[in-house]
């Protein structure tokens, strides 16, 4: 039962002369109502049996029922920040990758059902192991958090950032084709360039190399994730063969 309405002067639930005489009033649940007649109106009870009695007990039961009300919104409040932690990535402040396919199958369908643009970026670090292997894990961990707030700092609230596994990482731009990706692609890594870490007082390089897939109807994440991959390696190829590495 529901019982919804605002608190009015002259006949207000909670005066003294609707004050349960055991002390319990069931504050939250009088708040909903506008006067004992409101009350007595909605249960369909007659005024013959509208007893003070009784009306204590409706004021306690309504209590009782807005006490269980107000615990289930905050079971829901833990479970939504429950599930938010569960999709975040343990170490950078962005999806993990369990959410990031998630989220990919969603737009997936969207880019099938609606025929919408939709783009996925790969990112991977060039020199992360160098860095690891120079200066210590606790510098890797310091780039990928700067590289992932740098990313944060650059796209859409529609986009999507996710970390894929170790020094990849995924955007998903909404209503973004191939041409558009790969622009975003581009800027992406010469900004990331524009920010060296500094570590330790020491100014440290950071370079990626990117990869730009327009998502197809009809193709689950995996394969969208492939061809980004994909695309990001030979990008790299490319790049390592024209420095002559």
């Amino acid at each position: 039962m529901r019982v919804s309405g605002t608190t009015k002067a002259g006949g207000v639930v909670g005066s003294a002369s609707t004050r349960s005489s055991s002390g319990t009033q069931g504050t939250g649940a009088l708040a909903n109502v506008r006067t004992i007649a409101d009350v007595q109106n909605v249960l369909g009870i007659p005024s013959g049996e509208f007893t003070p009695r009784v009306r204590d007990a409706i004021m306690k039961l309504m209590g009782e029922v807005d006490h269980l009300r107000q615990e289930l919104q905050n079971q829901r409040k833990r479970l939504n920040q429950m599930e938010w932690e569960v999709d975040q990535d343990v170490l950078v402040p962005c999806l993990n990758r369990r959410a990031f396919v998630r989220e990919m199958s969603r737009i997936l369908s969207f880019v099938e059902r609606y025929g919408l643009p939709a783009s996925l970026v790969y990112i991977d670090l060039d020199n992360f192991k160098d860095i690891n292997d120079q200066y210590g894990h606790a510098a890797g961990d310091a780039a990928l958090l700067q590289v992932c707030e740098v990313l944060q700092g650059h796209i859409r609230d529609s986009d999507l950032i996710g970390r894929l596994g170790g020094d990849e990482f995924g955007i998903i731009l909404a209503k973004a084709n191939q041409a558009d990706a790969e622009k975003k692609a581009e800027m992406m890594a010469e900004i990331i360039k524009a920010c060296p870490l500094v570590w330790e007082g020491k100014a440290i390089p950071l370079s990626y190399t990117t990869g730009a897939y327009e998502f197809r109807a009809g193709e689950n994440p995996a394969e969208a994730m492939a061809r980004a991959d994909r695309a990001m390696y030979e990008r790299k190829t490319r790049t390592r063969a024209a420095n002559g590495r």
